[in-house]
């Protein structure tokens, strides 16, 4: 089996971090988004990876993707965003006759897609969808069951046939491109991967629902990164291998070999990179710093530092904050007791 991750889109639904760079190459728990799914294919057993790109976010994802061990990775264009069965569809040739998993990218799932990949390999059926219970099924396309198998998909529904959402994770055989070729845009112009599943279901073919296990996380939005942050961090184990003077440090902490901290506080989990320096601050739960950061005289806790970033002589508490990379944050009298900032990359504030 081969896997498809779209990432071809800016995600302006995450703006103002992805004004500079695509969402998929955005940190949360100290690695890229894109990471973390490479790597919950890898656990699946799946290393053959197709990433779906534009000319715009191809030298971000590519820079960020190139170091991960044991993955075969190609590159698929896709020179306009026509939706997901579209970009599902430039992968046709580079899948070929083989099974292919289609992997949401900004989806996290507690347990992995291993149990979607084990399924479909045991039964052998036209396609498995991952689905999770919700408490607003309006505001998602919902599978109606019979059994196991769905009978019917519904886009937002005005009257839900359940409370099952299709999530971020597909695993089809090579019928799929059949019904993807065929496909006319849908009213809001875009190439609908639930209508070929759907095309599927009324050819006969046989379409399986998964339920979830665990937590599942979509992070289309700034405020999700936060919440993904802190469920990723949750299973986080200590590892401290830098320098730490005159300082406390409690819970699990992952303190990189070359970061420094210096007279200050820090309570796990926190996620600190390489080359970053804390002096005189503290560091709540739930926070990672991205490498060549430096944190000094001021608090910061459940919150995602990106790479290079400068925090200083900040008195109000940093809190629930989204920091892009090299953005500056410094000054500032104690007015609210807390502070939260979502800054894009480069930005300067200045607190007076």
């Amino acid at each position: 089996m081969k896997a498809i991750i779209p990432a071809a889109g800016f995600g302006t639904r995450m703006r103002p971090l992805t004004f500079t760079r695509p969402k998929p190459v955005l940190n949360v728990a100290g690695k890229p988004i894109i990471v973390h799914a490479i790597e919950t294919l890898l656990a699946a057993g799946i290393t053959e990876i197709g990433i779906v790109v534009s000319e715009i976010t191809r030298p971000a994802v590519q820079q960020a993707v190139e170091d991960v061990p044991g993955v075969s990775i190609e590159f698929l264009e896709q020179a306009e965003m026509l939706g997901l069965g579209h970009a599902v569809l430039m992968g046709r040739e580079w899948v070929g006759q083989d099974d292919v998993c289609v992997y949401l990218g900004d989806n996290l799932f507690q347990r992995g897609v291993g149990s979607f990949v084990e399924t479909f390999q045991r039964e052998r059926p036209d396609a498995v969808i991952g689905l999770v219970e919700v408490e607003n099924p309006r505001a998602f396309g919902v599978a109606e069951l019979d059994g196991k198998r769905i009978v019917r998909l519904v886009e937002k529904p005005a009257i839900p046939p359940s409370n099952l959402a299709v999530a971020g994770v597909y695993c089809f055989s090579a019928h799929i491109f059949e019904e993807l070729a065929r496909l006319k845009p849908s009213a809001r112009g875009e190439y609908e991967i639930t209508d070929a599943i759907q095309a599927l279901i009324d050819g006969g073919r046989t379409v399986l629902g998964e339920t979830v296990l665990g937590w599942w996380k979509d992070t289309g939005q700034p405020r999700d990164l936060i919440e993904a942050n802190h469920l990723l961090l949750e299973k986080l184990e200590g590892d401290i291998q830098g320098t730490v003077e005159d300082s406390r440090l409690s819970g699990p902490v992952v303190l990189a070999a070359t970061a420094i901290i210096r007279n200050s506080k820090i309570v796990g989990p926190a996620m600190i990179g390489e080359g970053v320096i804390i002096e005189d601050a503290y560091i709540g739960p739930f926070t990672s710093i991205g490498a060549g950061s430096v944190i000094r005289h001021a608090e910061v806790e459940h919150s995602v530092i990106e790479r290079d970033c400068v925090i200083e002589h900040v008195e109000t508490r940093l809190q629930d904050c989204l920091i892009g990379l090299r953005a500056v944050v410094r000054g500032g009298r104690r007015v609210p007791k807390t502070l939260k900032l979502t800054l894009s990359d480069e930005s300067i504030v200045e607190l007076t």
